[in-house]
């Protein structure tokens, strides 16, 4: 085996666009890959200086969209160009905005599903950002994504996940298994 020091190596990471408001109410994007689950309704998501982070300053609304194989280029596009030197970013990506339903920040159409959320407390503050812990409000699923029994279809979404150790970005399978069932072969 081989020893590495210390790196943001976490697997998988999800590869989220977090959408804001500008102050002028233009929507913005940017991709976040260090996020995950608080609890059952709340998430977390570390915040650098960026554009979204001074959006987020004015307002706690916010949206997360998950990438998928498809939205990959505009994806990774929003990750690496400031919207504070391009404020036409989203323009440029063809991604098409409308007020979210519950909060006040975009939903890009693009993607399959979408997490309506609102900051409820922000951590370790800085000048260079900080994390936030966000209330899940309201989670939307386009009708093409959504299973037979109704709930979202993890497999038809084609979502990505980054890939920190070599900087890419790798699509996510099929189901492997069956959660809180399969284990059960051992007791």
């Amino acid at each position: 085996m081989k020893n590495f020091k210390p790196k943001a190596w976490m697997l998988p990471q999800p590869v989220l666009i977090i959408g804001t408001y500008d102050s002028d109410g233009t929507p913005n994007a940017m991709n976040a890959a260090w996020a995950g689950q608080w609890d059952m309704t709340e998430i977390m998501i570390s915040m650098g200086a960026h554009a979204t982070t001074e959006n987020l300053n004015r307002c706690g609304d916010f949206t997360v969209a998950f990438a998928t194989a498809d939205t990959l280029v505009a994806a990774d596009y929003v990750g690496i160009v400031s919207g504070k030197v391009h404020p036409d970013k989203i323009e440029k990506t063809g991604w098409h905005a409308q007020k979210a339903d519950n909060v006040n920040a975009p939903l890009f159409s693009c993607f399959p599903m979408t997490m309506e959320c609102r900051i409820k407390e922000k951590l370790y503050e800085s000048k260079t950002g900080y994390y936030i812990i966000a209330e899940i409000i309201n989670i939307v699923c386009k009708d093409e994504f959504l299973a037979a029994d109704g709930k979202p279809d993890v497999e038809k979404m084609h979502l990505i996940t980054f890939d920190p150790i070599h900087n890419g970005y790798i699509a996510l399978g099929e189901k492997a298994g069956n959660a809180f069932a399969d284990g059960k072969a051992l007791k």
